[in-house]
C-alpha cells in the first residue's frame, strides 16, 4: 500500500528514526552503558487541546524519560500538525508509516463503522455512562485492531462532552424541530432528525460562520470548545445534556510495538493507563467548567466568561433521548454498519447499557 502524499515529511522521518533505532549497534545487547536511547516519535491528539498540552506531551517528553530512567526519549506532534487527516491513521499504524498514533474513532469509523457503538449519539448522558460503554466495548475494540489490522490497541482516550448550542431560547429537545442543526457524524444526523430538527453537517471551523449567517439556528459542539470559537458569542441557549463526547484510541503498529524491549513494553503498559485516567478526569472537569464558562458561573476560570442560559435535561428530555437512541440512532447505526453490528452490540453496549436492538 502507498503511503498518501498528506503523511509527507514527518511520516518518512518516523520510519527512518524507528528503522535507525532497531538498527542500531548493541540495540538487543545487555550492555547498559553503550546502549543507545531509543528513540520514539508519537503521533498525538488534537493540537491545542488540554488533552493533548496538559497530559499527552509531558507524559511523553518529560514522565517517560524519567520512568525509563533516561532509556527512551520521545517527540510528540498533533495529528492535525502533522500533515495527517484523522480518516487516514489507523491505516498508516496498520502499514507502520506512524508506529505509534492516535486516531479519533469518529473518524476512522468512516471505514470502520462499528467503532462508533460505545459513543452513538445521545447513548450517553454523562460521563459514567460513558465509561461502562467503553469498558463493555473495549475487548472486542482490542480484539479488532489486533487481528483485523496489526495494531496494539493501548489506550483509549475521551473529549469533553458535545452539547448544544442554539441562537434562539428553548426549553428542552423538543424545540429542536424545525431548527436547522450543525452536526458532525452521521449519528448526530439520526439523532436530529428524530427530533424533527434538520441536521447540517459542516466542519468544527466553520460552524461561528454559519450561524452568523443563519444558514444553521443551533450546533452540537464541545463545551468548552464552542467557548474558544466564540460560539457563545453568537447563540443564547446551552442545553446540557451529552448528546456525543468524542473517543480516541492510542497504538501501536504490531510490529514496532513487538520490536521494543520488554521492559519498555511493560512500562508503557503500567504508565498508559495512569494518562488515560488523567485524560479522561480532564474531559470530565472541562465539561463542567465549559458550561460554566459559556454562562459567565463564578467557578470559569480558563476561558471567556460569556452570557448565554443553561437549559437542563428535563425528565421528557431523557425518555426522548432513550427512545431515540433505542429507536432510529441505533437503527441507522446498523444499516451502515452491516448485519454484523447487531451482533456487536448484543455482545458489548447493549446489555450494558440496558438498551436493545429495535
Amino acid at each position: 500500500m502507498q503511503v498518501t502524499r498528506s503523511v509527507g515529511r514527518f511520516a518518512i522521518a518516523i520510519v527512518v528514526a524507528v528503522a535507525w533505532v532497531l538498527c542500531a549497534p548493541g540495540f538487543a545487547r545487555a550492555q547498559p552503558a553503550r546502549e543507545p536511547v531509543l528513540q520514539l516519535r508519537i503521533v498525538g491528539g488534537l493540537a491545542g487541546l488540554n488533552q493533548f498540552t496538559r497530559h499527552e506531551a509531558p507524559f511523553w517528553t518529560r514522565d517517560l524519560p524519567a520512568l525509563s530512567a533516561g532509556r527512551v526519549s520521545a517527540e510528540i506532534v498533533p495529528f492535525d500538525r502533522a500533515g495527517i487527516r484523522a480518516q487516514e491513521m489507523l491505516r498508516l499504524v496498520q502499514v507502520g508509516a506512524v508506529p505509534f498514533g492516535t486516531a479519533l474513532l469518529s473518524s476512522a469509523a468512516a471505514d470502520v463503522p462499528e467503532l462508533l457503538a460505545p459513543d452513538l449519539a445521545g447513548l450517553n448522558p454523562d460521563i459514567d455512562s460513558l465509561r461502562r460503554a467503553v469498558a463493555a466495548f473495549r475487548p472486542y475494540l482490542e480484539r479488532l485492531l489486533r487481528e483485523r489490522y496489526g495494531i496494539e490497541a493501548l489506550a483509549v482516550y475521551v473529549y469533553p462532552a458535545q452539547v448544544t448550542y442554539c441562537s434562539k431560547p428553548m426549553a428542552g429537545l423538543a424545540d429542536l424541530a424545525g431548527r436547522r442543526v450543525r452536526v458532525s457524524s452521521a449519528s448526530q444526523a439520526d439523532f436530529v432528525t428524530a427530533l424533527g430538527g434538520t441536521p447540517v453537517q459542516t466542519g468544527f471551523a466553520e460552524i461561528v460562520a454559519n450561524v452568523r449567517s443563519g444558514n444553521v439556528d443551533c450546533a452540537i459542539t464541545g463545551t468548552m470548545s464552542g467557548n474558544a470559537i466564540g460560539l457563545d458569542q453568537v447563540t443564547s441557549n446551552i442545553h446540557t445534556l451529552p448528546i456525543s463526547w468524542g473517543l480516541a484510541v492510542f497504538m501501536a503498529n504490531g510490529a514496532a510495538w513487538a520490536a521494543l524491549p520488554a521492559d519498555i513494553r511493560a512500562v508503557l503498559r503500567k504508565e498508559l493507563p495512569r494518562l488515560e485516567k488523567a485524560i479522561w478526569a480532564e474531559s470530565d472537569r472541562e465539561t463542567a467548567e465549559g458550561i460554566e464558562c459559556n454562562t459567565g458561573g463564578p467557578l470559569c476560570v480558563n476561558a471567556r466568561k460569556g452570557r448565554m442560559v443553561a437549559v437542563k435535561a428535563t425528565a421528557a428530555d431523557q425518555r426522548r433521548r432513550r427512545e431515540i437512541v433505542a429507536g432510529p440512532v441505533l437503527a441507522g447505526w446498523i444499516q451502515r454498519c452491516g448485519p454484523g453490528c447487531a451482533q456487536v452490540w448484543r455482545d458489548t453496549v447493549g446489555p450494558t447499557l440496558g438498551i436493545p436492538l429495535p
